[in-house]
């Protein structure tokens, strides 16, 4: 659901999804999306409201496997162009509600 709620705010946003819940080199990207020449692999990370340090949940093992499926993808399809990793931590509160911080070029 929140990979979903993610992807739906990037493209109102006016990024384009790529691609979402992409395997490759071993591991999965959640979502992949572009605008312009802007490329960025989206780790998305639900918590709920009390989750003290939401942050640490992409810690160095996480990132090292976002990068090798990054690498995938990008060898996947010949893309060479500059990358960036943009983890979305939602944060979903018991009312139903959501609301989300972004960490842009966050390694």
């Amino acid at each position: 659901m929140a990979e979903s709620w993610v992807a739906e705010r990037l493209e109102a946003d006016g990024w384009r999804v790529l691609g979402r819940n992409w395997r490759g080199g071993g591991h999965e990207l959640d979502v992949v999306v572009e605008r312009g020449p802007a490329l960025r692999f989206v780790e998305v990370k639900a918590r709920s409201a009390d989750d003290p340090a939401p942050e640490e949940s992409v810690g160095p093992e996480k990132q090292r496997r976002l990068r090798l499926a990054a690498e995938a993808w990008l060898q996947a399809r010949g893309d060479a162009r500059d990358i960036a990793f943009l983890v979305a931590l939602v944060t979903l509160g018991s009312d139903g509600s959501s609301s989300v911080v972004w960490y842009d070029d966050a390694f």
